[in-house]
């Protein structure tokens, strides 16, 4: 149930009727078909992708240009209309959420790689491109974009969220692998934010201010994007450990000891169970890591040797080779599949996926007290992580005609939050702020942080028109 003091707040903030309508039809007009006002359509471009209330927009127009969101915008802007974009509607925590109502900008239909540098190692591209898609255009180059967050999300929105993934380890996260944004700002403006050249000093970083920032302070229209070569050899393995600790401490280990390692992924007990169930695996159930290894076959059968003997000191093993592409695949799309393979576990149950981050030195430490509490609190609740980088999962199933069992997976979900914060660790990975972890931030920046944040968006977006209501409220 919303509080009364949201209910006051969302009236008070929603544009009026007449001017929600007035958009409307001068949108229609402009746009036909390619505005949709059924309450299915709405729904679809809202939030539908865990337990977040679902609040949809007013409207949604499918734009295909740089020129239909300036329009979009620009008469939003006049009538102090909220815009909220969407891409492929795989955001976890709220983001695509309407609280004030609006215009939903449907950006699936911007999806063409304008360019592609292959000597400087760069492409650019339109926001709802996928990673999947643009992949698949690069292949016959030799070249590949390597953030790769599981679900096939358009390059757009991984900007949007920073999103990171199982690559992240290796080739970082989208601030590291944007070179340039264009934009478009609350006020219908234009705005390059960089050029191609790989370094610059020229500045204020608009990019990366653009980059994490959910649409609250613009939506981006073009990304200019670092690329890689495809590597000579890669090799994939699993590896059994006794325990998750023991796992987070060959983590730690191999990250010490300078091992290029280009994936290296977790997955506690439960998670290797669903993972068998769903994509007919036969791993055994123990805590297991997930590795992979990318360079020239003599670096890569040295990294794998390094890492098995590593492994065999925490007390794993036998690390298990899959050298052919096909079982390759089919072990990381089991692992990509995560997300649908939990509901197995307990059918007729709603998954709440949420991440944090710690440093890799408090990894262990940090899962092995999650899985305590899990197990105090009752609940089903596998874990998987990135744990490269120190992140991790955590999917609770819940009965949500439980009034119970929801309370205590929300307390469960506040105290995972708050170790990751005693740890020096951050409230979210890469699922980004949205709506749902917004509370947290005071804690994690303090206060004088925060009200830069507001004077920042309040300099973009004075009205506070762009995705209104995700990352932090406007007094």
């Amino acid at each position: 149930m919303e509080s009364a003091e949201r209910i006051i707040s969302l009236r008070k903030d929603r544009p009026s009727e007449r001017a929600v309508a007035s958009v409307i039809e001068a949108l229609a007009a402009q746009f036909g078909n390619r505005l949709a006002t059924s309450l299915a359509v709405r729904r679809q471009h809202a939030h539908t992708s865990t337990w977040l209330e679902n609040e949809p927009a007013d409207a949604v127009v499918f734009a295909q240009s740089t020129a239909d969101v300036q329009a979009v915008v620009t008469r939003c802007a006049e009538h102090r209309v909220p815009v909220v974009p969407f891409g492929t509607g795989t955001s976890l925590e709220g983001h695509l959420n309407a609280p004030f109502g609006g215009i939903a900008i449907d950006l699936a239909d911007m999806n063409r790689v304008l360019e592609v540098h292959a000597d400087d190692l760069d492409c650019v591209v339109e926001p709802g491109v996928t990673r999947k898609q643009l992949n698949e255009y690069l292949r016959d180059q030799g070249l590949f974009f390597p953030i790769d967050p599981g679900a096939d999300a358009s390059l757009g929105g991984m900007a949007a969220t920073r999103a990171s993934g199982t690559n992240a380890v290796r080739y970082g996260t989208m601030k590291d692998n944007v070179l340039a944004l264009t934009a478009v700002l609350a006020n219908g403006e234009i705005v390059h934010t960089a050029r191609r050249a790989k370094k610059s000093s020229a500045g204020y970083d608009l990019t990366r201010l653009l980059i994490g920032s959910e649409g609250t302070l613009g939506i981006v229209t073009d990304l200019t994007l670092k690329l890689h070569g495809i590597p000579e050899a890669i090799s994939s393995g699993v590896c059994p450990f006794p325990s998750v600790e023991a796992a987070c401490n060959a983590t730690m280990a191999t990250i010490q000891f300078g091992i290029p390692i280009a994936r290296i992924e977790l997955l506690d007990e439960l998670s290797v169970r669903a993972c068998n169930q769903h994509s007919k695996l036969n791993l055994p159930e123990q805590p297991m890591l997930f590795v992979e290894f990318h360079g020239s076959d003599a670096n890569v059968a040295e990294q794998s040797q390094r890492f098995g003997e590593i492994a065999q000191e925490s007390g794993g093993g036998p690390f298990e080779w899959a050298t052919r592409p096909e079982d390759r695949n089919r072990l990381w799309q089991a692992r990509h599949d995560f997300y649908w393979a939990v509901f197995a576990l307990r059918p007729g149950t709603q998954s709440f996926a949420t991440d944090v981050c710690v440093p890799i030195s408090r990894l262990a430490e940090c899962v092995t007290e999650t899985q305590r509490d899990i197990a105090a609190s009752g609940l089903i609740c596998p874990i998987v992580g990135h744990v490269g980088d120190g992140n991790f999962h955590c999917s609770p199933l819940i009965d949500m005609e439980n009034p119970a069992e929801i309370k205590a997976a929300e307390g469960f979900m506040n105290r995972l939050v708050e170790r990751a914060l005693a740890m020096e660790g951050t409230c979210t990975g890469e699922h980004g702020v949205g709506q749902g972890k917004m509370k947290y931030l005071e804690a994690e920046y303090g206060p004088a942080a925060l009200e830069a944040m507001r004077a920042i968006k309040r300099a973009f977006d004075p009205h506070n028109i762009m995705n209104p209501g995700k990352i932090v409220a406007l007094g």
